[in-house]
């Protein structure tokens, strides 16, 4: 089965529950807004790829890309998980965006502030090489924006050695958590130690050049003026 990129949506469209992507615990932070799906994936950049291969589960960490309501993944031709997925293999792709550390007043209500998202469904290999070759650029992109003008384009070596996987986005889940401890009123009332909430703040540091690059080359602005997704 060869996929292309063509699905289009505006984020209008709510996510449809189904019996997996329904949010049981703490139901009422999932949201159903489907540009919350996107926010999450689009601030995040490492997924982890999850299916069972030989009777176990496997989960994998990997670097992925969205288009619309399409995620794509990519890997080497001889990954196993990538060849189980293509095969039709069911998946589940999970995302998540640490924020912060709640500090309550009690351990049990010690918690973070986070956004995840969990994606399920059947990838489907893109083989066709305009469709992979811009798969591939939509993940880049994602990664180091800007690197697909900048750095030298695959060849048709890479492209046959490179497996690449798009999950359409029909069936997901949001779940996010901002806000204060929630603690219970006793706790509030008894306890005079400090609670609240340690942000996390990411930044990126000062770019570290190749030693092989010569003397005096420019980092290039799309590398010097990044921010964060």
């Amino acid at each position: 089965m060869t996929h292309t990129p063509t699905s289009v949506s505006t984020g209008a469209t709510p996510l449809s529950s189904t019996p997996r992507s329904t949010v049981r615990r703490g139901h009422k932070r999932s949201r159903t807004d489907r540009a919350a799906l996107y926010d999450v994936l689009d601030s995040c950049l490492i997924c982890h790829l999850g299916l069972v291969r030989n009777g176990a589960p496997v989960v994998l960490p990997t670097v992925y890309g969205r288009l619309d309501d399409v995620l794509y993944l990519h890997g080497s031709t001889g990954a196993a998980s990538l060849i189980a997925a293509a095969d039709g293999a069911p998946v589940s792709v999970a995302v998540t965006r640490l924020d912060g550390i709640v500090y309550a007043r009690s351990v049990f209500h010690h918690s973070m502030n986070y956004a995840s998202a969990v994606v399920h469904g059947t990838a489907s290999p893109v083989t066709e090489p305009a469709a992979k070759r811009e798969a591939l650029r939509v993940v880049t992109e994602h990664v180091a924006p800007g690197s697909w003008e900048h750095a030298r384009l695959p060849t048709r070596k890479e492209l046959a050695a490179t497996a690449v996987l798009a999950l359409p986005l029909d069936e997901a889940s949001v779940k996010l958590r901002s806000g204060p401890p929630n603690d219970d009123d006793p706790d509030v009332a008894g306890h005079e130690g400090w609670a609240g909430v340690l942000p996390l703040r990411r930044h990126w540091d000062a770019p570290q050049p190749c030693p092989l690059l010569a003397d005096g080359t420019p980092v290039p602005p799309h590398v010097a003026g990044r921010d964060l997704p």
